[in-house]
Protein backbone atom coordinates (compact mmCIF):
# COMPACT_ATOMS: atom_id res chain seq x y z
CA UNK A 1 0.00 0.00 0.00
CA UNK A 2 1.10 3.55 -0.71
CA UNK A 3 -0.06 6.96 0.45
CA UNK A 4 -0.15 10.15 -1.58
CA UNK A 5 -0.63 13.41 0.32
CA UNK A 6 -1.26 16.61 -1.65
CA UNK A 7 -0.94 19.82 0.35
CA UNK A 8 -2.93 22.14 -1.89
CA UNK A 9 -4.04 25.71 -1.43
CA UNK A 10 -7.69 24.99 -0.70
CA UNK A 11 -7.40 21.51 0.81
CA UNK A 12 -5.18 18.63 1.83
CA UNK A 13 -6.05 15.50 -0.16
CA UNK A 14 -4.80 12.07 0.88
CA UNK A 15 -5.23 8.91 -1.20
CA UNK A 16 -4.54 5.28 -0.33
CA UNK A 17 -3.35 3.30 -3.36
CA UNK A 18 -2.85 -0.45 -3.65
CA UNK A 19 -0.24 -2.41 -5.59
CA UNK A 20 -2.49 -2.51 -8.66
CA UNK A 21 -2.60 1.33 -8.60
CA UNK A 22 -6.23 1.48 -7.58
CA UNK A 23 -7.27 4.31 -5.26
CA UNK A 24 -9.04 2.40 -2.52
CA UNK A 25 -9.77 5.36 -0.26
CA UNK A 26 -9.36 9.12 -0.16
CA UNK A 27 -9.89 11.88 2.36
CA UNK A 28 -9.81 15.66 2.09
CA UNK A 29 -9.83 18.51 4.58
CA UNK A 30 -10.22 22.21 3.66
CA UNK A 31 -7.64 24.93 4.23
CA UNK A 32 -8.24 28.63 4.79
CA UNK A 33 -6.26 31.47 3.24
CA UNK A 34 -5.90 34.88 4.87
CA UNK A 35 -5.47 38.10 2.89
CA UNK A 36 -4.16 40.81 5.26
CA UNK A 37 -4.47 43.36 2.46
CA UNK A 38 -5.05 43.39 -1.28
CA UNK A 39 -2.53 41.19 -3.07
CA UNK A 40 -1.29 39.53 0.14
CA UNK A 41 -2.06 35.82 0.71
CA UNK A 42 -0.93 33.75 3.69
CA UNK A 43 -1.65 30.49 5.50
CA UNK A 44 -0.88 29.26 9.00
CA UNK A 45 1.37 26.17 8.65
CA UNK A 46 -0.31 24.64 11.71
CA UNK A 47 -3.49 24.08 9.71
CA UNK A 48 -1.54 22.05 7.12
CA UNK A 49 -0.54 19.66 9.88
CA UNK A 50 -4.00 19.53 11.43
CA UNK A 51 -5.62 18.85 8.06
CA UNK A 52 -3.10 16.17 7.10
CA UNK A 53 -3.41 14.39 10.43
CA UNK A 54 -7.21 14.56 10.14
CA UNK A 55 -7.14 12.80 6.76
CA UNK A 56 -4.89 10.07 8.11
CA UNK A 57 -6.95 9.65 11.27
CA UNK A 58 -10.03 9.25 9.06
CA UNK A 59 -8.31 6.64 6.90
CA UNK A 60 -7.34 4.70 10.02
CA UNK A 61 -10.98 4.72 11.11
CA UNK A 62 -12.25 3.52 7.73
CA UNK A 63 -9.39 1.43 6.30
CA UNK A 64 -7.21 0.39 9.23
CA UNK A 65 -5.87 -2.81 7.66
CA UNK A 66 -4.91 -1.11 4.40
CA UNK A 67 -3.28 1.80 6.23
CA UNK A 68 -1.32 -0.66 8.36
CA UNK A 69 0.24 -2.08 5.20
CA UNK A 70 1.56 1.25 3.86
CA UNK A 71 5.19 0.98 2.79
CA UNK A 72 5.76 4.28 1.04
CA UNK A 73 4.48 7.85 1.25
CA UNK A 74 4.72 10.53 -1.40
CA UNK A 75 4.10 14.22 -0.82
CA UNK A 76 3.03 16.88 -3.29
CA UNK A 77 2.36 20.47 -2.45
CA UNK A 78 1.52 23.99 -3.48
CA UNK A 79 4.71 25.52 -4.78
CA UNK A 80 6.68 28.68 -3.95
CA UNK A 81 5.39 29.35 -0.41
CA UNK A 82 7.90 30.83 2.07
CA UNK A 83 7.76 29.06 5.44
CA UNK A 84 10.31 30.66 7.77
CA UNK A 85 11.49 28.71 10.80
CA UNK A 86 13.50 29.78 13.84
CA UNK A 87 16.34 27.91 15.55
CA UNK A 88 13.79 25.64 17.24
CA UNK A 89 12.20 24.88 13.84
CA UNK A 90 9.02 26.76 14.71
CA UNK A 91 7.32 29.01 12.14
CA UNK A 92 8.15 32.67 12.67
CA UNK A 93 5.15 34.00 10.74
CA UNK A 94 2.38 32.75 8.44
CA UNK A 95 3.58 31.26 5.16
CA UNK A 96 3.58 33.75 2.26
CA UNK A 97 1.84 31.89 -0.57
CA UNK A 98 2.51 31.36 -4.27
CA UNK A 99 -0.15 33.87 -5.35
CA UNK A 100 1.10 36.67 -3.08
CA UNK A 101 2.05 39.78 -5.03
CA UNK A 102 3.75 41.95 -2.43
CA UNK A 103 7.35 41.49 -3.60
CA UNK A 104 7.27 43.16 -7.01
CA UNK A 105 9.93 45.71 -6.08
CA UNK A 106 12.12 42.96 -4.65
CA UNK A 107 11.98 41.09 -7.97
CA UNK A 108 13.63 44.04 -9.68
CA UNK A 109 16.24 44.27 -6.92
CA UNK A 110 17.00 40.55 -7.19
CA UNK A 111 17.58 40.67 -10.94
CA UNK A 112 19.87 43.69 -10.50
CA UNK A 113 21.87 41.95 -7.78
CA UNK A 114 22.19 38.72 -9.73
CA UNK A 115 22.23 39.25 -13.52
CA UNK A 116 22.63 35.50 -14.15
CA UNK A 117 19.26 34.73 -12.52
CA UNK A 118 17.34 33.94 -15.71
CA UNK A 119 20.12 31.92 -17.31
CA UNK A 120 20.68 29.86 -14.16
CA UNK A 121 17.11 29.24 -12.99
CA UNK A 122 15.33 29.31 -16.36
CA UNK A 123 12.85 31.79 -14.87
CA UNK A 124 12.47 35.51 -14.41
CA UNK A 125 12.01 36.94 -10.94
CA UNK A 126 8.28 37.15 -10.22
CA UNK A 127 6.50 37.82 -6.91
CA UNK A 128 5.08 34.30 -6.82
CA UNK A 129 8.50 32.71 -6.45
CA UNK A 130 10.06 32.22 -3.04
CA UNK A 131 13.29 34.20 -3.19
CA UNK A 132 11.73 37.68 -3.66
CA UNK A 133 9.53 37.01 -0.64
CA UNK A 134 12.64 36.69 1.52
CA UNK A 135 13.91 40.06 0.29
CA UNK A 136 10.53 41.54 1.22
CA UNK A 137 10.76 40.05 4.71
CA UNK A 138 14.31 41.39 5.08
CA UNK A 139 13.10 44.88 4.14
CA UNK A 140 9.79 44.96 6.06
CA UNK A 141 10.24 42.44 8.89
CA UNK A 142 13.99 42.56 9.61
CA UNK A 143 13.69 40.92 13.03
CA UNK A 144 11.96 37.91 11.50
CA UNK A 145 14.54 37.71 8.72
CA UNK A 146 17.36 37.83 11.25
CA UNK A 147 15.75 35.03 13.28
CA UNK A 148 15.23 32.80 10.23
CA UNK A 149 17.33 29.63 10.39
CA UNK A 150 15.54 27.51 7.81
CA UNK A 151 13.36 28.31 4.78
CA UNK A 152 11.01 25.57 3.65
CA UNK A 153 8.37 25.21 0.98
CA UNK A 154 4.99 24.05 2.30
CA UNK A 155 5.34 20.33 1.68
CA UNK A 156 8.90 20.34 3.07
CA UNK A 157 7.50 21.73 6.31
CA UNK A 158 4.94 18.94 6.34
CA UNK A 159 7.74 16.42 5.79
CA UNK A 160 9.72 17.98 8.63
CA UNK A 161 6.80 17.35 10.99
CA UNK A 162 6.25 13.84 9.66
CA UNK A 163 9.89 12.77 9.72
CA UNK A 164 11.99 15.25 11.70
CA UNK A 165 14.19 16.00 8.66
CA UNK A 166 14.41 19.06 6.40
CA UNK A 167 14.39 17.69 2.85
CA UNK A 168 13.07 19.04 -0.46
CA UNK A 169 12.78 17.59 -3.93
CA UNK A 170 14.24 19.34 -6.96
CA UNK A 171 10.90 19.98 -8.72
CA UNK A 172 9.51 22.05 -5.86
CA UNK A 173 12.91 23.64 -5.22
CA UNK A 174 13.09 24.85 -8.83
CA UNK A 175 10.13 27.12 -8.10
CA UNK A 176 12.13 29.00 -5.48
CA UNK A 177 14.63 30.89 -7.73
CA UNK A 178 17.43 29.40 -5.62
CA UNK A 179 17.98 26.32 -7.79
CA UNK A 180 20.38 25.91 -10.68
CA UNK A 181 17.87 24.15 -12.93
CA UNK A 182 20.43 22.45 -15.16
CA UNK A 183 22.56 21.16 -12.27
CA UNK A 184 19.50 20.36 -10.10
CA UNK A 185 21.29 21.83 -7.08
CA UNK A 186 21.12 24.97 -4.97
CA UNK A 187 22.87 27.99 -6.49
CA UNK A 188 25.20 29.69 -4.02
CA UNK A 189 25.00 32.90 -6.05
CA UNK A 190 21.20 32.87 -5.86
CA UNK A 191 21.23 32.32 -2.11
CA UNK A 192 23.83 35.02 -1.58
CA UNK A 193 21.68 37.51 -3.51
CA UNK A 194 18.97 37.09 -0.86
CA UNK A 195 21.30 37.09 2.14
CA UNK A 196 21.11 33.31 2.66
CA UNK A 197 23.41 30.29 2.44
CA UNK A 198 22.99 26.55 1.97
CA UNK A 199 22.68 26.29 5.75
CA UNK A 200 19.23 27.90 5.41
CA UNK A 201 18.10 25.30 2.87
CA UNK A 202 16.86 21.70 3.18
CA UNK A 203 18.75 18.77 1.70
CA UNK A 204 17.80 18.06 -1.93
CA UNK A 205 16.68 14.75 -3.45
CA UNK A 206 15.00 13.59 -6.65
CA UNK A 207 11.23 13.16 -6.46
CA UNK A 208 11.22 9.37 -6.79
CA UNK A 209 14.15 8.82 -4.42
CA UNK A 210 13.80 7.63 -0.82
CA UNK A 211 14.26 10.69 1.39
CA UNK A 212 13.47 9.66 4.96
CA UNK A 213 10.97 7.63 7.03
CA UNK A 214 7.84 8.48 8.98
CA UNK A 215 8.44 9.07 12.68
CA UNK A 216 7.93 5.97 14.78
CA UNK A 217 5.32 7.58 17.02
CA UNK A 218 3.27 8.67 13.98
CA UNK A 219 3.48 5.22 12.42
CA UNK A 220 2.11 3.84 15.67
CA UNK A 221 -0.63 6.50 15.79
CA UNK A 222 -1.92 5.34 12.42
CA UNK A 223 -1.44 1.65 13.14
CA UNK A 224 1.27 1.09 10.54
CA UNK A 225 3.25 -2.11 10.85
CA UNK A 226 6.48 -0.37 9.83
CA UNK A 227 7.84 3.15 9.42
CA UNK A 228 7.05 3.89 5.77
CA UNK A 229 9.63 5.42 3.46
CA UNK A 230 8.85 9.03 2.49
CA UNK A 231 9.84 9.86 -1.09
CA UNK A 232 11.23 13.14 -2.31
CA UNK A 233 7.82 13.93 -3.78
CA UNK A 234 7.04 16.86 -6.05
CA UNK A 235 5.44 20.21 -6.50
CA UNK A 236 1.74 19.85 -7.25
CA UNK A 237 2.00 20.22 -11.03
CA UNK A 238 4.99 17.87 -11.50
CA UNK A 239 3.18 15.39 -9.23
CA UNK A 240 0.11 15.75 -11.42
CA UNK A 241 2.29 14.95 -14.44
CA UNK A 242 3.51 11.77 -12.75
CA UNK A 243 -0.09 10.86 -11.93
CA UNK A 244 -1.14 10.95 -15.60
CA UNK A 245 2.05 9.51 -17.04
CA UNK A 246 3.26 12.78 -18.57
CA UNK A 247 6.92 11.84 -18.26
CA UNK A 248 8.14 12.11 -21.86
CA UNK A 249 8.62 14.92 -24.38
CA UNK A 250 5.59 15.40 -26.58
CA UNK A 251 3.05 15.04 -23.80
CA UNK A 252 1.22 18.08 -22.46
CA UNK A 253 -1.40 18.73 -19.84
CA UNK A 254 -3.61 21.44 -18.42
CA UNK A 255 -4.09 21.85 -14.69
CA UNK A 256 -7.37 23.45 -13.63
CA UNK A 257 -6.93 23.86 -9.91
CA UNK A 258 -7.05 27.02 -7.80
CA UNK A 259 -4.49 28.29 -10.28
CA UNK A 260 -4.04 27.02 -13.81
CA UNK A 261 -1.19 25.91 -16.02
CA UNK A 262 -0.35 24.51 -19.42
CA UNK A 263 2.68 22.25 -19.09
CA UNK A 264 4.97 20.24 -21.32
CA UNK A 265 7.68 17.81 -20.14
CA UNK A 266 11.03 18.20 -21.93
CA UNK A 267 14.32 16.28 -21.92
CA UNK A 268 16.27 19.55 -21.87
CA UNK A 269 15.58 23.08 -20.71
CA UNK A 270 13.60 25.16 -23.23
CA UNK A 271 13.37 28.37 -21.25
CA UNK A 272 11.47 31.51 -22.26
CA UNK A 273 11.69 33.67 -19.12
CA UNK A 274 11.12 36.90 -21.01
CA UNK A 275 7.51 35.80 -21.59
CA UNK A 276 7.17 34.44 -18.06
CA UNK A 277 7.35 30.78 -19.08
CA UNK A 278 8.34 28.74 -16.02
CA UNK A 279 11.13 26.17 -15.98
CA UNK A 280 10.85 23.43 -13.37
CA UNK A 281 12.76 20.23 -12.84
CA UNK A 282 10.43 17.28 -13.31
CA UNK A 283 9.83 14.88 -10.44
CA UNK A 284 11.80 12.21 -12.30
CA UNK A 285 15.53 12.43 -13.06
CA UNK A 286 16.77 13.91 -16.31
CA UNK A 287 13.50 15.65 -17.22
CA UNK A 288 12.16 19.20 -16.93
CA UNK A 289 8.77 20.86 -17.29
CA UNK A 290 8.11 24.08 -19.20
CA UNK A 291 4.94 25.75 -18.01
CA UNK A 292 2.74 28.71 -18.70
CA UNK A 293 1.02 29.57 -15.43
CA UNK A 294 -2.04 31.65 -14.57
CA UNK A 295 -2.83 32.66 -11.01
CA UNK A 296 -6.60 32.10 -11.10
CA UNK A 297 -8.42 29.20 -12.78
CA UNK A 298 -10.99 27.17 -10.85
CA UNK A 299 -10.80 29.90 -8.21
CA UNK A 300 -12.54 32.18 -10.76
CA UNK A 301 -15.49 29.80 -10.80
CA UNK A 302 -15.49 29.67 -7.00
CA UNK A 303 -15.53 33.49 -6.91
CA UNK A 304 -18.49 33.54 -9.30
CA UNK A 305 -20.36 31.01 -7.17
CA UNK A 306 -19.84 33.19 -4.07
CA UNK A 307 -21.03 36.22 -6.02
CA UNK A 308 -24.31 34.54 -7.00
CA UNK A 309 -24.73 32.69 -3.70
CA UNK A 310 -24.98 29.22 -5.27
CA UNK A 311 -22.73 26.21 -5.63
CA UNK A 312 -20.34 25.78 -8.53
CA UNK A 313 -22.33 22.76 -9.69
CA UNK A 314 -25.49 24.93 -9.84
CA UNK A 315 -23.63 27.47 -11.96
CA UNK A 316 -22.45 24.86 -14.43
CA UNK A 317 -25.53 22.67 -14.76
CA UNK A 318 -27.57 24.97 -17.06
CA UNK A 319 -24.68 25.36 -19.52
CA UNK A 320 -24.92 21.82 -20.86
CA UNK A 321 -22.04 19.93 -22.41
CA UNK A 322 -20.66 22.32 -25.04
CA UNK A 323 -20.97 25.98 -26.01
CA UNK A 324 -23.11 26.99 -28.97
CA UNK A 325 -21.20 30.24 -29.49
CA UNK A 326 -18.83 32.47 -27.50
CA UNK A 327 -20.38 34.48 -24.70
CA UNK A 328 -21.07 38.14 -25.59
CA UNK A 329 -19.45 39.05 -22.27
CA UNK A 330 -15.67 38.98 -21.76
CA UNK A 331 -13.87 38.17 -18.52
CA UNK A 332 -10.27 38.80 -17.54
CA UNK A 333 -9.38 36.14 -14.92
CA UNK A 334 -6.76 38.25 -13.19
CA UNK A 335 -8.35 38.19 -9.73
CA UNK A 336 -4.95 37.85 -8.05
CA UNK A 337 -2.71 39.33 -10.74
CA UNK A 338 -1.16 37.27 -13.52
CA UNK A 339 2.02 35.42 -14.43
CA UNK A 340 2.32 34.12 -18.00
CA UNK A 341 2.74 36.16 -20.14
CA UNK A 342 2.25 39.47 -18.30
CA UNK A 343 4.09 39.03 -14.99
CA UNK A 344 1.77 41.63 -13.48
CA UNK A 345 0.83 41.15 -9.82
CA UNK A 346 -1.13 44.41 -9.77
CA UNK A 347 -3.57 43.72 -12.63
CA UNK A 348 -7.10 42.72 -11.61
CA UNK A 349 -10.06 41.02 -13.25
CA UNK A 350 -12.74 42.54 -15.46
CA UNK A 351 -16.19 41.77 -16.81
CA UNK A 352 -16.76 43.60 -20.08
CA UNK A 353 -19.85 43.81 -22.28
CA UNK A 354 -22.57 43.65 -19.61
CA UNK A 355 -26.08 44.87 -20.43
CA UNK A 356 -29.57 44.83 -18.91
CA UNK A 357 -30.14 41.57 -20.74
CA UNK A 358 -27.07 39.79 -19.38
CA UNK A 359 -28.02 36.59 -17.55
CA UNK A 360 -26.13 34.51 -15.03
CA UNK A 361 -25.28 31.79 -17.54
CA UNK A 362 -23.76 34.35 -19.90
CA UNK A 363 -21.42 35.52 -17.15
CA UNK A 364 -20.51 32.00 -16.07
CA UNK A 365 -19.62 31.06 -19.64
CA UNK A 366 -17.54 34.23 -19.95
CA UNK A 367 -15.61 33.28 -16.79
CA UNK A 368 -14.77 29.85 -18.18
CA UNK A 369 -13.79 31.37 -21.52
CA UNK A 370 -11.60 33.98 -19.84
CA UNK A 371 -9.55 31.26 -18.18
CA UNK A 372 -9.33 29.44 -21.52
CA UNK A 373 -8.11 32.60 -23.26
CA UNK A 374 -5.46 33.07 -20.56
CA UNK A 375 -4.28 29.52 -21.23
CA UNK A 376 -4.13 30.40 -24.94
CA UNK A 377 -1.66 33.11 -23.94
CA UNK A 378 0.35 30.37 -22.20
CA UNK A 379 0.20 28.21 -25.34
CA UNK A 380 1.62 31.03 -27.44
CA UNK A 381 4.40 31.75 -24.93
CA UNK A 382 5.37 28.06 -24.98
CA UNK A 383 5.32 28.12 -28.78
CA UNK A 384 7.85 30.95 -28.69
CA UNK A 385 10.14 28.56 -26.80
CA UNK A 386 9.73 25.96 -29.54
CA UNK A 387 7.10 23.84 -27.76
CA UNK A 388 4.06 23.05 -29.90
CA UNK A 389 1.00 21.58 -28.18
CA UNK A 390 -0.80 19.03 -30.40
CA UNK A 391 -3.09 17.59 -27.70
CA UNK A 392 -3.38 17.79 -23.93
CA UNK A 393 -4.76 15.98 -20.91
CA UNK A 394 -6.72 17.81 -18.20
CA UNK A 395 -6.36 17.42 -14.45
CA UNK A 396 -7.53 19.33 -11.39
CA UNK A 397 -10.99 20.05 -10.02
CA UNK A 398 -11.99 22.03 -13.10
CA UNK A 399 -11.53 18.95 -15.27
CA UNK A 400 -14.84 17.60 -13.96
CA UNK A 401 -16.70 20.16 -16.13
CA UNK A 402 -17.35 18.82 -19.61
CA UNK A 403 -18.51 22.26 -20.75
CA UNK A 404 -15.24 23.86 -19.64
CA UNK A 405 -13.14 21.21 -21.36
CA UNK A 406 -15.14 21.73 -24.55
CA UNK A 407 -14.46 25.47 -24.35
CA UNK A 408 -10.75 24.81 -23.84
CA UNK A 409 -10.53 22.37 -26.74
CA UNK A 410 -12.03 24.98 -29.06
CA UNK A 411 -10.06 27.96 -27.75
CA UNK A 412 -6.76 26.05 -27.91
CA UNK A 413 -7.76 24.15 -31.07
CA UNK A 414 -6.41 20.83 -29.79
CA UNK A 415 -8.05 17.59 -28.64
CA UNK A 416 -8.39 17.59 -24.86
CA UNK A 417 -8.64 14.38 -22.82
CA UNK A 418 -9.88 13.72 -19.33
CA UNK A 419 -9.50 10.82 -16.91
CA UNK A 420 -11.66 9.31 -14.23
CA UNK A 421 -10.45 10.81 -10.95
CA UNK A 422 -8.43 13.49 -12.68
CA UNK A 423 -9.08 15.90 -9.81
CA UNK A 424 -6.87 13.76 -7.52
CA UNK A 425 -3.97 13.66 -9.99
CA UNK A 426 -1.37 15.29 -7.74
CA UNK A 427 -2.10 13.05 -4.75
CA UNK A 428 -2.12 9.97 -6.98
CA UNK A 429 1.17 11.06 -8.56
CA UNK A 430 2.64 11.51 -5.09
CA UNK A 431 1.59 7.95 -4.22
CA UNK A 432 3.40 6.74 -7.34
CA UNK A 433 6.56 8.53 -6.20
CA UNK A 434 6.18 6.90 -2.79
CA UNK A 435 6.01 3.52 -4.50
CA UNK A 436 9.08 4.19 -6.64
CA UNK A 437 11.06 5.20 -3.56
CA UNK A 438 10.29 1.81 -1.99
CA UNK A 439 10.49 -0.56 -4.94
CA UNK A 440 13.02 1.02 -7.28
CA UNK A 441 10.91 -0.13 -10.22
CA UNK A 442 11.37 1.29 -13.69
CA UNK A 443 9.72 4.71 -13.78
CA UNK A 444 7.95 4.00 -17.07
CA UNK A 445 6.45 0.80 -15.67
CA UNK A 446 4.79 2.66 -12.78
CA UNK A 447 4.04 6.07 -14.29
CA UNK A 448 1.70 4.85 -16.99
CA UNK A 449 -1.11 6.93 -18.43
CA UNK A 450 -4.54 6.19 -16.90
CA UNK A 451 -7.35 5.34 -19.25
CA UNK A 452 -8.80 8.39 -20.95
CA UNK A 453 -12.55 8.34 -20.46
CA UNK A 454 -13.47 11.16 -22.83
CA UNK A 455 -11.90 13.27 -25.57
CA UNK A 456 -13.12 16.75 -26.50
CA UNK A 457 -12.42 17.48 -30.15
CA UNK A 458 -12.34 21.03 -31.53
CA UNK A 459 -15.27 22.11 -33.70
CA UNK A 460 -14.19 24.13 -36.73
CA UNK A 461 -16.93 26.76 -36.40
CA UNK A 462 -16.29 27.31 -32.69
CA UNK A 463 -12.53 27.35 -33.22
CA UNK A 464 -12.97 30.15 -35.78
CA UNK A 465 -15.38 32.06 -33.52
CA UNK A 466 -13.03 31.93 -30.54
CA UNK A 467 -10.02 32.82 -32.68
CA UNK A 468 -11.90 35.92 -33.80
CA UNK A 469 -12.67 36.89 -30.18
CA UNK A 470 -9.18 36.35 -28.77
CA UNK A 471 -7.52 39.56 -30.08
CA UNK A 472 -10.32 41.74 -28.66
CA UNK A 473 -10.05 39.90 -25.33
CA UNK A 474 -6.32 40.60 -25.23
CA UNK A 475 -6.95 44.29 -25.83
CA UNK A 476 -8.78 44.46 -22.47
CA UNK A 477 -5.53 43.98 -20.55
CA UNK A 478 -4.29 47.24 -19.09
CA UNK A 479 -1.21 47.16 -16.85
CA UNK A 480 -1.67 48.97 -13.53
CA UNK A 481 2.01 49.55 -12.81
Amino acid sequence: MYLGIDLGTSAVKTVLVDAAQHVIASESRPLATVSPQSGYYEQDPAQWIDATFATLDALKASHADALAAVEGIGLSGQMHGATLLDASLRPLRPCILWNDGRSGAQCRILEQRWPALRATTGNKAMPGFTAPKLLWVAAHEPDIFAATRLVLLPKAYLRLVLSGEAIEDVSDASGSLWLDAARRDWSDAALSATGLTRDHMPRLVEGCAPATRLRGELARRWGMSRQPVIAGGAGDNPAGAVGIGAIRPGSAFISLGTSGALMAPTSSIAANPDRAVHTFCHAIPGMWIQAGAILSAASCLAWTARLFGVSEAELLAPLGVRPQAPSPVSFLPYLAGERTPHDDPAVRGMLDGLSHGTERGTIVQAVLEGVAFALADCRDALADAGIAIAEADAIGGGSRSRFWLSVLANVLNVPLHRFAGGETGAAFGAARLGRLAVTGEAIAAVCTRPERIETFEPDAELVAAYAERLPAWRELYRPRH
